[in-house]
């Protein structure tokens, strides 16, 4: 029960301890908190009081020589790819929980909504700045959701793979890595478009990546794919819109054709911690969209005419889960 009241104080820990980049100098070398309180600028006795808390979170322990070294855990945060970026990110969303209630009522304007443009379509998306934020924070933590998608899904059959939604294109990336001569689309936004062009261009798949500009929400979607994927797209809105961009992936994949659905997802009859106590909160702060579980994501399919539904079992239901289906032939 203890840990229930002091969880909010232990994510605030964990956002200090990355802001000031504490795991990072303590993956150099073992420190005393006499040199890591001179290299954060702050006094001696408040970084004990922080190192102490760290050890106890489970990302510090604590030497004879009284320097501090990471734990297994604390070394995992500086190698995920992303997930100090988020971190540091969730400031947003703890301004947009201070008053929790007011928050649960709807009476809060949040943060979050901001800080995410692109829910409200290409017009939401004006600032090249916002978006290269956005479109940075996405794509890093990308990596996780791509490695388990593809541990999921199967792509050996598909003859074209078309990323609804791809942001700056990591997902397509991840996907020509593991499927050398797949032939890839992108679809999104205007504003994401140049850096999906840099990422294509580095990667040397200039010659089997497009990228079409445009938004979902208001242009029709390419004719040219036999497999489309939508991650971490569906729960960035609300049922209606969803229900409109799945009619449309239906109607333009051919008949055979295959859908895949990626992100993170609620427990439904069997609430989870990840999908329901955090990934339901976020898309409630966004203001635009909810978390659903896999048994809604499956509804809303079918609802579109797609059959042969499939949920397997997620890897890390805390990354990422899949639903997929088929347009009949």
């Amino acid at each position: 029960m203890f840990d229930l009241v002091a969880g909010f104080c232990h994510s605030q820990i964990l956002l200090a301890l990355v802001r000031l980049n504490i795991p990072q100098m303590l993956l150099q070398s073992e420190q005393g908190p006499d040199t890591l309180a001179r290299r954060a600028a702050m006094p001696r006795d408040r970084m004990q009081v922080l190192l102490s808390a760290g050890v106890a979170i489970g990302l510090f322990r604590k030497r004879r020589s009284g320097h501090y070294a990471l734990t297994t855990r604390g070394a995992a945060l500086t190698g995920v790819p992303g997930l100090t970026g988020m971190i540091k990110h969730h400031d947003v969303l703890y301004r947009d929980l201070t008053d929790p209630v007011a928050f649960f009522r709807g009476d809060v304007q949040t943060e979050l909504a901001d800080f995410w443009p692109y829910v409200f379509g290409a017009g939401g998306v004006t600032d090249p700045d916002v978006a290269a934020t956005y479109s940075e924070l996405m794509a890093d933590s990308q990596t996780l959701v791509a490695e388990d998608t593809l541990a999921m899904v199967d792509l050996r059959n598909a003859s074209h793979l078309m990323d609804v939604g791809g942001g700056t294109g990591a997902f397509l990336a991840a996907v020509a890595a593991t499927h050398p001569t797949l032939p890839l689309t992108l679809f999104d936004l205007p504003a994401v478009a140049p850096a999906a062009q840099s990422r294509f261009d580095a990667a040397g798949l200039t010659d089997r990546a497009s990228i079409v500009a445009g938004s979902f929400q208001d242009d029709p979607l390419p004719q040219c794919a036999d497999t489309i994927s939508l991650v971490r797209v569906l729960y960035d809105h609300a049922d209606a819109t969803v229900a409109r961009l799945l009619r449309a992936v239906y109607a333009v994949l051919p008949p055979g054709g295959s859908i895949i659905i990626s992100e993170p997802m609620t427990g439904g009859v069997t609430p989870t911690r990840p999908g329901d106590a955090y990934f339901a909160l976020y898309c409630m702060a966004m203001r635009t969209g909810r978390a659903r579980s896999a048994e809604e994501i499956a509804q809303l399919l079918s609802e579109a005419g797609f059959t042969t539904l499939r949920r397997p079992t997620p890897l890390r239901p805390y990354v990422t889960s899949i639903v997929t289906g088929v347009k009949p032939g």
